[in-house]
């Protein structure tokens, strides 16, 4: 029976468990990373914990699952799914302009390249933004350093400086030119931190208080936020890269939180929350049952399926690297796995999963067929699919062609 079938067997087995510790001790033995650790639950209930190495190498605090780590894009979600509670109560339509709620976006431009004197050469946009694009990334708003003049029109504009409120950063962040036309690619950048600021346009509330009253609160995410008080610094993990021979490199601790060690007006929605694994986990349970958990509602069912629905047109070929993930489509704030791995090489998952991962290389999922969720804990730069790829094959099985119907 191949995995993206109802499976009424479990997914979570002695042998999976057994290749689970093997996977993620062999990425601590090979100095892949300082620490990982991994939780999983399947039909609500958890089938698999465990921690290896360290959180802390220089201090030798042991990778635990109380640790907090920074989980960069793992915010999107949760910043999605603060948006589309507004969705649910009727104060936005996907399709609406964002222009309508944010006129700091009105009369885009778009980049066409440079002229023979290095001056930017701009066309009109040729259909406003719409919130939609702003989920799936297809709006034209890009980060990228290495376009030339416009990234230096977003260095100069500044949105993303700490000290601005999510207010200054739209207003600045307008008036820099679209990389490219709506809906011609698909290209990862400040999309979510846009949607932050609608949230807070369009309630009329501070976006980390909304967040945390009809996200974060309801869900007793208590370990889930921006701010790290210096209480809970002891339980922060280090982050790491590696150097020129291969050696794990600890990043200076002051410097790697200063974000979540100080209070900055800036509360992104794309990045910049901490989180446990049982805090994140909540959110992929209350996901997995189609909005509520113990009792609590904090979206639809209906809403749930539309945000793990593929809104990304076929049409669209340039997505950046959106395929390294798998056979993947973008829904609202996740990829949506459209079909089974088409090589043994590619990321093992069932059709119809939704997910996202972390800049310092975490990872969470939802399987609704199997009612399996998934979060992978270590904190590495630069990103490391190779990590994703050995632990999704420990928890399935690695890829087979026969399973997958090719």
């Amino acid at each position: 029976m191949g995995i993206a079938q109802e499976n009424a067997q479990s997914i979570i087995t002695e042998k999976s468990i057994k290749r689970l510790d093997s996977t993620l001790k062999s990425f601590v033995d090979n100095r892949d990373v300082a620490g990982v650790s991994a939780l999983i639950y399947e039909k609500g209930k958890e089938v698999y914990y465990n921690a290896f190495g360290y959180a802390d190498l220089q201090k030798r605090k042991p990778m635990e699952r109380n640790t907090l780590v920074q989980i960069y894009s793992m915010t999107k979600p949760i910043t999605g799914t603060a948006l589309m509670s507004l969705h649910e109560k009727g104060k936005f339509k996907l399709d609406d302009p964002l222009e309508k709620y944010a006129p700091e976006f009105a009369n885009m431009q778009v980049y066409k390249g440079v002229d023979s004197t290095g001056k930017m050469i701009l066309e009109p946009i040729k259909r406003p933004v719409t919130i939609r694009d702003i989920t799936r990334h297809t709006g034209g708003f890009t980060t990228r350093n290495d376009i030339p003049r416009l990234s230096t029109a977003l260095r100069l504009a500044d949105p993303f400086n700490w000290e601005n409120d999510l207010d200054q950063m739209a207003a600045r962040l307008g008036r820099v030119p679209l990389w490219f036309q709506p809906e011609e690619k698909w290209e990862y950048g400040p999309s979510v931190d846009i949607q932050a600021f609608l949230v807070e346009r369009i309630s009329g509330q501070p976006y980390a208080e909304y967040l945390q009253e009809h996200v974060l609160g309801p869900l007793n995410m208590k370990e889930t936020r921006y701010f790290v008080p210096k209480s809970d610094r002891k339980r922060m993990s280090a982050t790491y890269s590696h150097d020129n021979l291969g050696f794990l490199d600890q990043q200076d601790d002051q410097k790697s939180h200063a974000y979540n060690y100080g209070k900055w007006k800036l509360t992104p929605g794309g990045w910049g929350l901490t989180s446990t694994l049982d805090d994140y986990m909540t959110f992929a349970q209350m996901l997995v049952n189609k909005g509520s958990l113990n009792g609590v509602k904090i979206l639809e069912p209906e809403t749930v399926e539309l945000m793990a629905t593929n809104h990304l047109d076929e049409n669209i070929k340039d997505r950046s690297w959106l395929p390294s993930k798998g056979q993947m489509g973008f829904g609202i704030d996740f990829a949506v796995r459209l079909r089974p791995p088409v090589s043994t090489k590619e990321n093992n998952g069932v059709v119809g999963e939704f997910f996202w991962d972390g800049a310092a290389s975490t990872l969470f999922w939802v399987d609704p067929i199997n009612k399996l969720t998934a979060v992978f804990f270590v904190q590495i730069f630069p990103f490391n699919g190779t990590l994703h790829k050995k632990f999704r094959d420990a928890v399935y099985g690695p890829v087979s062609m026969e399973t997958t119907g090719n």
